[in-house]
């Protein structure tokens, strides 16, 4: 779904000759399983009659959506921010144990794209497939762990979709009418006057709107009026965070009007099921691709098939300029096909650089694969959620980039391990003296690690991304103090009682590091990995950690480490450099880092 575009909005008050299909509304539908209702009591059982001996039903899955992105264009690093955000969340949710669906995917119907492919001299399948494809390879770059994949130019997409409209259709909520007014190409939408910039100009694109009229067909907004108003009144956690939901409530109550559903002008799209002369427009479409996803592989297209295989979702998470979509039209349009809402839409802010926004459409993008490829997946993925509060907008400087990633990952955690490794291989053969619970009775650091451990759990639990990361690094911050005050490498030099309290300090440390391990592993999975792995565990066992791993008392007497060796690069500047004139500097001398170099910090 394309940053920047709305729907095409019919005026307030229907044209007299506007043609009305009128149908009678059809009778309510299940909306999962027949027994059981989900909206804010999720998974909760509705069920009438006795009750019985039988198993409970499973608890729904936890599912989370990315926007569908708008293939006009490879990705850049605002919707690469989107996908980073919700795979912390989704990874997060997976430790408490949740069966969860994070779903992402491309939407590649609509003018846009058929003129981009265009301009690229190649038909709008191939140029879907090839701008799809980029996505799907930056995900795996940035180590995302989806789900499910969804392209809105899958068959199976189709067939929900077509189902979807014909269910709304027989609500009743679907008529035709003329529309008339000044059209941005590039964000696919109606202007008002009054919003332009000077010479009629896009005020997203700055380039000039054209006058276009359409005969559509519109979909009912305007009968939806109070419902919306009491799912925002009553529900005031769908829409996030609060600051959005204001917001939100403030286009409500002025009034909403009905918005075009179709394109007669569109070839690149999917027909209108009762006119084939006319597409269904792009954001009707791409939004239900949240519901098509949900589809097993193979399993025949069926709008009721999907819904109960997980809807309602329990997050969206989008950037703050689609919100008007995700928040007020999508329910509407749920609400007329007799769908549960789904539970919460979080809307984040902007990502600029050099205090302007980012967009394809400006030329001004911060590339994130070349982020990727010069300073590694871990890296890219921290900075972004530590130093963008979540929710609000958030710039990217270089500088602040490398001293954070530096201090933070190479410095805090990185060396406290590799040295206190290295204290363990010289004195105690990399093998633990203690158990970690035995080492740290009667030691107060214990106590406050497992207090920020349940600070941390509640900042994920709440999307508060950045606190986490924060209140993580505390964690780092504590136990780096914690072998300073020690001085274990003073310890072993004196022997006898000094040297076996050295000895349980280094196991305490550790401890701490296998905390962290788990802990931060939503944020930088594969550092977390390189950590969990060196404290003498497999990869295996990494994969199966929860949240309440993070209980202290993992490490035991006898558990031997692994080699020491540094967990994450030191991103070297051109000043670094200066001051090592033996260092190899990389192509053009300015920067050196690897995404998965070992290089000591």
């Amino acid at each position: 779904m394309a940053a920047g575009r709305a729907f095409l909005r019919a005026p307030s008050s229907l044209a007299a000759g506007a043609r009305r299909f009128a149908f009678a509304c059809p009778p309510a539908r299940p909306l999962a399983a027949a027994s059981h209702r989900r909206g804010r009591g999720r998974g909760r059982c509705y069920c009438s009659g006795p009750a019985s001996d039988a198993p409970a039903p499973a608890p729904p899955p936890y599912v989370l959506t990315t926007p569908l992105y708008y293939v006009n264009a490879p990705p850049h690093m605002g919707s690469a921010y989107t996908t980073i955000a919700a795979d912390a969340i989704a990874r997060f949710q997976r430790l408490l144990d949740k069966r969860v669906v994070f779903i992402t995917g491309t939407d590649e119907h609509g003018e846009k794209i058929a003129t981009s492919a265009e301009a690229c001299g190649r038909n709008p399948k191939d140029h879907c497939d090839t701008i799809s494809n980029s996505y799907k390879m930056l995900w795996d770059d940035l180590d995302i762990e989806y789900d499910k994949f969804i392209r809105t130019t899958d068959p199976r997409h189709e067939a929900i979709v077509n189902d979807f409209y014909s269910r709304v259709l027989d609500s009743g909520d679907i008529y035709r009418a003329d529309y008339e007014g000044l059209y941005c190409v590039s964000c696919e939408e109606y202007k008002d006057e009054k919003e332009l910039a000077e010479n009629k100009c896009c005020p997203v694109h700055l380039k000039p709107c054209v006058p276009r009229k359409e005969d559509n067909y519109f979909f009912a907004l305007s009968k939806y009026q109070h419902q919306l108003e009491d799912l925002l009144t009553k529900n005031p956690n769908f829409v996030r965070p609060s600051h959005r939901l204001n917001e939100v409530q403030g286009w409500v109550k002025s009034g909403l009007r009905d918005f075009s559903i179709s394109r007669a002008s569109v070839e690149w799209g999917i027909p209108v099921p009762n006119d084939t002369k006319q597409t269904i427009y792009v954001w009707f479409d791409a939004l239900l691709g949240y519901i098509s996803a949900l589809l097993d592989d193979g399993e025949k297209a069926s709008l009721q098939q999907a819904v109960e295989r997980g809807w309602p979702a329990s997050l969206h998470l989008i950037g703050k300029d689609i919100l008007r979509f995700h928040a007020v039209y999508w329910p509407a349009m749920l609400m007329s096909a007799g769908i549960s809402v789904p539970d919460a839409v979080f809307g984040h802010g902007f990502l600029t650089k050099d205090g302007m926004k980012m967009g394809k459409s400006l030329g001004n993008t911060l590339e994130p694969k070349d982020l990727v490829n010069r300073f590694g997946a871990d890296a890219v993925r921290y900075f972004f959620l530590r130093e963008v509060e979540f929710g609000n907008d958030g710039d990217y400087s270089e500088e602040r980039f490398i001293n954070i990633v530096n201090a933070h990952l190479a410095n805090t955690i990185g060396n406290l391990l590799n040295r206190t490794l290295g204290l363990l291989k010289k004195n105690c053969k990399s093998t633990l003296a203690f158990d970690s619970i035995a080492a740290a009775d009667g030691i107060s650091l214990k106590d406050n690690i497992e207090n920020l451990v349940d600070k941390a759990k509640g900042q994920f639990e709440n999307l508060l991304l950045s606190s986490a990361c924060e209140t993580l690094m505390e964690i780092g911050n504590l136990g780096n103090l914690y072998i300073d005050e020690q001085a274990p490498w003073s310890c072993f030099k004196q022997g006898g009682e000094s040297a076996e309290k050295a000895a349980k300090d280094l196991v305490i440390i550790l401890e701490t590091m296998r905390i962290i391990a788990i802990a931060l592993s939503p944020i930088t999975p594969s550092l977390s990995l390189r950590i969990y792995t060196q404290l003498g565990f497999t990869e295996d066992q990494f994969r199966t950690l929860r949240w309440e791993d993070t209980k202290w008392g993992g490490l035991k007497a006898g558990q031997v480490m692994m080699e020491p060796k540094p967990v994450f690069a030191r991103i070297e500047t051109e000043t670094d450099e200066k001051d090592q004139p033996s260092s190899k500097a990389t192509k053009g001398g300015k920067k050196k880092a690897k995404s998965h170099g070992l290089v000591e910090a």
